[in-house]
């Protein structure tokens, strides 16, 4: 399984973006996928989760501004980004949770800046 993000960029403060996560291989069977970030000089973080039977977790600090949303079909994840803020400034990293087995991306750059 690969997974390939994608749509990350240079934004002003407010602004808004959509992240896109592709997969590739055999994704049969319950997952979970789920973004991450990790700001310059932080721990990755978990950003929202979407799991395939449709649960769904965001945390605290992004909720009511992000949305995630999966296109099974597709096998791909997405991340709408509203009202960014500059401490949203990270290198956002999407994951594949499947079979017990987790998969990353390489991750894309979103800098929200002045």
């Amino acid at each position: 399984v690969q997974l390939v993000e994608s749509g990350g960029g240079l934004v002003q403060p407010g602004g808004s973006l959509r992240l896109s996560c592709a997969t590739s291989g055999s994704v049969d069977g319950p997952n979970a996928m789920s973004w991450y970030r990790q700001a310059p000089g932080k721990q990755r973080e978990l950003v929202a989760t979407h799991t395939s039977d449709g649960h769904i977790n965001y945390v605290d600090s992004v909720r009511g501004r992000f949305t995630i949303s999966r296109d099974n079909a597709k096998n791909t994840l997405y991340l709408q980004m509203n009202s960014l803020k500059p401490e949203d400034t990270a290198v956002y990293y999407c994951r594949m949770v499947l079979r017990a087995t987790l998969y990353w991306g390489q991750g894309t750059q979103v800098t929200v800046s002045s």
